[in-house]
């Protein structure tokens, strides 16, 4: 309940409040949009604290934004392992540029007599959080490398999910708490939009670019109160204009995204023959596959045994796929000396299946987020974000007559091996946790 309030429920509420606040503080209160810049008040600190934390964080950002907007392209840049250690030094060099630009600028406010005079609590807590923020992607980009890789996978499906209306939270609520934060924190921010001078990120001038030059001429105060009045009186037809169209647009892609789905929910189920006919088929083939998960759920349940390829089929380099008693992914290889290796195929991090073919170093590797075990000793590799190994499963290799010629529990000793032809006969099964293969 709590995850579907943070990931589902928080994002659409701050998405509405900043939407609205933004059109109302543009309209109503224009000229406060502004940084209101404290240059004229001190201007060494500023220049020391500024620089690096606009540098650091336009950099930040705009990983995160090509990422979210160009997510295959960035898969296929990050495919190339030279290009993926580079993004992620650049990002965490831009973190710490943010970090150090940022505390310069704390540091000046706390400081200093004349920021202080102009210091509002809003403006702390925008700073604190700014800092945090910063600090919470950190230390998740230090704790949990590669985020550049897997995130495309995860953050970014979950993000557009949210923009489609179809709020799928599957992608985030099995991150690690630093991650949720860094999320929670995202949209506090989008949150506080309206309300603290946050937006004047959203006041950048572009107009100047092609605004034609400005010739100033003094008049007579007569016709300079009627040019004043004009100048008011048309700016706020242009101010009404633009805000009514923004409204306007603004309620209009809402309505768009929500009106198909709100239709829907008032009139009930289609009685189109062919929507019924579609509909009734997904529901049986959802309830075919239910079935045959409940099937696998009770073979394990009764049987101490479970197959999972004959002797022949299992390959030194390209691992076998199965399903372990706990209904998780596994894999089966050949090793060296002719036994099975037997290891489950779901990473610790965050549960992906890993890939069922050897490297040159006899690792498999997780696609998700970059890990790579091996299969010998199910360790990740030094640096992974993957922290815990692979476990071992255990196994029985059984002939025709269901004697056991060939079997292994993790943590005991070998059981007895039989000669290498009847083992080119024999069948490879998993065996229960806690039973012994007779």
């Amino acid at each position: 309940m709590i995850d579907a309030f943070l990931f589902i429920g928080l994002p659409y509420i701050a998405l509405i409040v900043a939407t609205i606040g933004c059109v109302r503080r543009a309209r109503f209160s224009k000229f406060s949009m502004s940084a209101r810049s404290s240059q004229f008040l001190e201007d060494r600190q500023l220049l020391w604290g500024s620089a690096p934390w606009h540098i650091g964080i336009m950099g930040v950002l705009a990983g995160h934004g090509i990422a979210l907007l160009l997510p295959q392209v960035w898969s296929y840049i990050l495919t190339v392992p030279p290009a993926m250690y580079l993004i992620e030094t650049v990002g965490v060099a831009c973190s710490l540029l943010a970090l150090a630009g940022l505390s310069t600028l704390i540091y000046r406010r706390l400081t200093s007599a004349r920021i202080q005079a102009v210091t509002t609590t809003s403006d702390l807590l925008v700073v604190a959080l700014l800092f945090l923020q910063v600090l919470v992607g950190l230390l998740s980009a230090v704790s949990f490398r590669y985020g550049s890789a897997w995130s495309t996978a995860t953050v970014v499906p979950y993000f557009w999910s949210l923009l489609a209306l179809q709020p799928d939270m599957s992608y985030v609520s099995g991150f690690p708490m630093l991650f949720k934060l860094h999320l929670i924190g995202g949209w506090l921010f989008v949150l506080l939009l309206p309300f603290t001078r946050l937006i004047h990120i959203l006041a950048v001038p572009f107009q100047y670019l092609w605004r034609a030059p400005q010739l100033v001429i003094w008049n007579t105060t007569r016709r300079r109160k009627q040019a004043l009045a004009a100048s008011i009186r048309a700016e706020s037809r242009r101010e009404f204009i633009k805000g009514a169209a923004g409204v306007t647009g603004a309620t209009g892609l809402l309505a768009l995204g929500v009106s198909s789905k709100a239709i829907n929910f008032f009139k009930g189920a289609s009685q189109d023959p062919e929507a019924e006919s579609a509909l009734l088929e997904k529901k049986l083939q959802r309830l075919k596959l239910t079935a045959e998960e409940r099937s696998y759920e009770l073979e394990r349940q009764r049987n101490t045994m479970i197959l999972v390829a004959g002797y022949a089929e299992l390959d030194a380099v390209k691992g076998k796929y199965f399903i372990d008693y706990a209904m998780a992914p596994g894999l089966a290889f050949k090793g060296k000396d002719g036994m099975p290796i037997v290891i489950s195929a779901k990473c610790t991090h965050l549960g992906c299946t890993v890939s069922s073919t050897l490297d040159e170093n006899g690792r498999i590797m997780c696609p998700c987020h970059i890990s790579y075990f091996d299969i010998l000793t199910g360790m990740p590799n030094p640096g992974a974000p993957a922290k815990a190994p692979l476990p071992q499963i255990a196994w029985a290799l059984v002939d025709a007559g269901g004697k056991v010629l060939a079997s292994n529990t993790p943590g005991q000793a070998s059981g007895k091996v039989a000669a290498p032809e009847a083992l080119a006969q024999s069948s490879l099964y998993i065996t229960k946790p806690g039973k012994t293969a007779a």
